[in-house]
């Protein structure tokens, strides 16, 4: 098996320690608090492996009771590069998408689990939608959807704000008439 930060990146608890990391800087402690379902011995070897690999950084340290607190922070190969893709055979993607399906899977039971849901309070949804479109227009609207992101990405945990997953998934699908494009 192959250790690059995409098969590294791509497993369902590392994928929570990301998500978690990209909201904002932690230690290993605030990592456990927040992912109580990893067990700790578990999560200490992925922090180190993802550490190792360049995934995640040290952004500081302190003593703490005679040992070294961590606080990390996503480090560079925390993103897959596009020849990263690029390099991946169809297994590997099939792989990769499954696993990031099942991180999603796991958000939403989290969010199942919760004593009181109100989906529309909560802004839930998931829908699809089919859009025919030529790969220019394909690229306009990628582009309009990063933008929309991009505006608000920087926003700082606040009173009122609430972190939420906003997952995208595009690809084509068979035409009515066999015809892909």
């Amino acid at each position: 098996m192959r250790t690059n930060a995409a098969e590294i990146l791509l497993h369902p608890q590392r994928l929570a320690i990301l998500r978690a990391l990209t909201q904002s800087e932690l230690t290993t402690k605030q990592l456990a608090e927040r992912l109580s379902d990893i067990p700790q011995a578990t999560l200490y070897r992925h922090v180190a492996l993802m550490h190792d690999a360049g995934i995640i950084s040290v952004v500081s340290e302190r003593k703490v009771r005679g040992t070294q607190e961590r606080t990390y922070c996503l480090g560079p190969a925390a993103l897959l590069t596009q020849e990263a893709f690029r390099e991946a055979t169809p297994e590997d993607h099939y792989r990769y998408f499954t696993t990031y399906v099942a991180g999603l899977l796991d958000q939403y039971g989290a969010y199942t689990r919760r004593p009181h849901l109100d989906l529309e309070a909560d802004g839930v949804g998931y829908r699809d939608h089919v859009l025919n479109l030529t790969d220019g227009e394909l690229r306009e609207l990628l582009a309009e959807i990063r933008g929309a992101i991009a505006a608000r990405a920087d926003n700082a945990p606040a009173p009122g704000r609430t972190p939420r997953l906003l997952s995208t998934i595009t690809m084509p699908i068979d035409h009515p008439t066999g015809d892909t494009k």
